[in-house]
C-alpha cells in the first residue's frame, strides 16, 4: 500500500481533534517533516503553545497532541522536528490560494521572493512581513515551502495574518505589467540605485508637500522582489523590475561584508517604504 493512503487512514474529518495517540498518528506526524507528504495529505504540522494558538486563528486544526495530556515525552520527542521538543503539537490543513490571482485580490504592499532556499530566512520574512503589515507574499516556484517545520517555526505565527502564493515569477509579473502600466517592481540588486534616493525621486519622501494621486507612489502600484542568497534576483525576473535599488553601506565606499542576509534586507527595504507612510 502507498505510504499516502496508509496515512490517509488515520486523517479523521477535518476539525476532529484526536483524543488518543496511536503509532500510526506518530508516523504520520513524522512524515509531514517532508514536503512530499505534506502536499499529498494537504497537512503541515507546527510546535509549541503560542505558535500552535496563532495558526488556529487561520487554519483548521486536524489534531492537537500536549504532552501528559494524550502523548507521552517519548511520542512527542518522536514527531517532532526540533532538537528540544516545547510539549505541543499541532497538525493543520493547508490553505490553498490561487496560483495566479488577479491583481486586485492582493491588498496593498505585495513582497516577491525569487528563489529563497533558506528555510530559516523565510520565517523571519513572513514574520517580517506581518510586522510591518504586508499580507501578501508571491514565490517563484523554487522558494523554500513555507509549510516546512522549520519555516512554520521561525514566522512564529505569523503565518496565520500573511498569505502565501507560489507562482510562475517572471510570467506573473509580466502579466501585472500588462494589467497595471504603472506599476513600480522594486528589486533589490547589487549595481542597484541608492535606495532612499530612489524612493525620494519617485515621491514617496513628499508627504510634507501633499503630494498624491499618480505623481506620487502608492504601495497599492508596488512590488518589492528579494533575490535569492547566494545569487540574487534571476535574470528573468530581473528584466522586470522597474526600479532596481541597493541598500547602501555606511561610510559610503567603505570596505565592508559584500551583501546582506535577504531576511535583514527585507526588514530594512520594508521598514523605509513604511517610514514613508505607504
Amino acid at each position: 500500500m502507498h505510504i499516502c493512503k496508509f496515512f490517509r487512514n488515520f486523517v479523521p474529518d477535518f476539525g476532529i481533534i484526536m483524543e488518543k495517540i496511536t503509532k500510526a498518528q506518530v508516523k504520520l506526524v513524522k512524515s509531514l517533516q517532508q514536503k512530499k507528504f505534506r502536499d499529498e495529505l494537504g497537512l503541515f504540522v507546527a510546535e509549541g503553545e503560542k505558535c500552535v494558538e496563532e495558526l488556529r486563528k487561520s487554519f483548521e486544526l486536524v489534531h492537537l497532541y500536549r504532552e501528559g495530556e494524550n502523548a507521552s515525552r517519548t511520542e512527542i520527542e518522536q514527531m517532532s522536528g526540533l532538537r528540544t521538543p516545547q510539549g505541543v503539537i499541532g497538525v493543520f490543513k493547508k490553505s490553498e490560494y490561487s496560483e495566479y490571482s488577479d491583481y486586485s485580490e492582493y491588498s496593498g504592499l505585495i513582497l516577491a521572493l525569487d528563489g529563497i532556499q533558506d528555510p530559516g530566512n523565510l520565517g523571519t520574512i513572513i514574520r517580517t512581513c506581518d510586522w510591518f503589515g504586508v499580507h501578501d507574499i508571491v514565490c517563484s516556484l523554487d522558494t523554500a515551502d513555507c509549510y516546512n517545520p522549520k519555516v512554520v517555526q521561525a514566522t512564529m505565527g505569523a503565518l496565520a495574518r500573511v498569505r502565501v502564493h507560489y507562482v510562475d515569477l517572471p510570467k506573473w509579473l509580466k502579466e501585472l505589467k500588462i494589467q497595471k502600466s504603472k506599476l513600480k517592481i522594486f528589486g533589490t540588486l547589487l549595481d542597484g540605485r541608492d535606495m532612499y534616493d530612489v524612493l525620494q525621486s519617485e515621491g514617496r519622501s513628499c508627504s510634507d508637500s501633499g503630494l498624491t494621486g499618480e505623481a506620487g507612489l502608492t504601495a497599492k502600484r508596488s512590488i518589492v522582489v528579494m533575490g535569492n542568497e547566494g545569487n540574487g534576483i534571476s535574470q528573468a525576473v530581473r528584466s522586470l523590475v522597474t526600479h532596481p535599488i541597493r541598500i547602501p553601506s555606511y561610510p559610503k565606499n567603505a570596505e565592508t561584508s559584500e551583501s546582506l542576509n535577504v531576511s535583514i534586507a527585507t526588514a530594512i527595504v520594508l521598514a523605509e517604504f513604511r517610514r514613508l507612510g505607504n
